[in-house]
């Protein structure tokens, strides 16, 4: 890998960020109008805008794509470079009103994310960086929470799961938790250290945290698969289990401390 290739996906990441941003400007969250995908998903209009966008300004030739927003073309898993990218990640949010969704692109090289940026354009926060440069905060260099404990840590947690019942069995932990949309806007916010700790029980995409991945461990954090293992992108199924991302001082006692609540194949 060329010395320059993190530092020249980072600049078309920021490129393609300020193009996406520009888009979303001449949409208005809480008034657009939503389709739904199977599964009743919402999609809109702002979604696919931006995914075209998106292709327009990063993709070149020998490289791979994979988009929620896209057709899966399974040639990516033939690439060494691989854009995997939610045009807009936390729709139900922008369709609600809700400033917490973000456009979320990410750089893979050989499964690895090694770049990434987020966008929320709602609240005006830009989080980019990759392994070599290290992460920014609207252009103020930014690391992970150094807490050492969980003890009064704060940690993001899925609107939806929330709203389902599935965080009450950590009424009690020693964690403040705030319900927050958009995985990959809560993962960037643990990248800038602004929380300490996001994970989620629930099975997400790799567009949905291949960016938030590469930005956390790009500032220093620690990144794990349920199992306990390194995130690995470009897979043929781009589904996975769950995901926790926290300061890294915190990754051990955070494993020990939600073992217990596990889904039975991930422990």
């Amino acid at each position: 890998m060329k010395d320059n290739f993190q530092s020249e996906a980072l600049q078309r990441i920021q490129s393609a960020l300020e193009a996406a941003r520009l888009i979303l400007s001449h949409f208005t969250p809480g008034e657009i109008q939503t389709e739904y995908k199977a599964g009743h998903d919402p999609v809109t209009e702002a979604d696919r805008s931006v995914d075209a966008a998106l292709r327009q300004e990063l993709l070149q030739p020998g490289e791979g794509w994979l988009s929620e927003e896209s057709a899966d073309d399974l040639s990516r898993l033939d690439k060494e470079r691989v854009w995997v990218v939610d045009p807009l990640d936390g729709t139900r949010e922008f369709v609600a009103g809700i400033p917490e969704f973000c456009v979320s692109v990410a750089m893979v090289y050989r499964g690895k994310p090694v770049a990434g940026g987020i966008c929320n354009p709602a609240t005006g926060e830009l989080i980019t960086g990759s392994l070599e440069s290290g992460v920014t905060l609207n252009g103020r260099p930014a690391q992970a929470s150094r807490r050492q404990g969980l003890q009064g840590a704060l940690v993001l947690a899925s609107r939806s799961e929330v709203k389902r019942g599935e965080w009450k069995q950590f009424e009690d932990a020693p964690f403040q938790v705030k319900a927050m949309g958009s995985v990959a806007y809560k993962l960037g916010l643990v990248a800038a250290g602004i929380a300490d700790v996001t994970f989620t029980l629930t099975p997400k995409h790799e567009w949905d945290v291949a960016a938030g991945a590469a930005l956390v461990e790009s500032a220093g954090g620690a990144v794990r698969t349920l199992e306990g293992g390194s995130l690995v992108c470009n897979q043929k199924s781009p589904l996975l289990s769950g995901l926790l991302a926290c300061g890294p001082l915190l990754a051990d006692e955070l494993m020990q401390a939600i073992s217990a609540h596990l889904p039975i194949n991930s422990r």
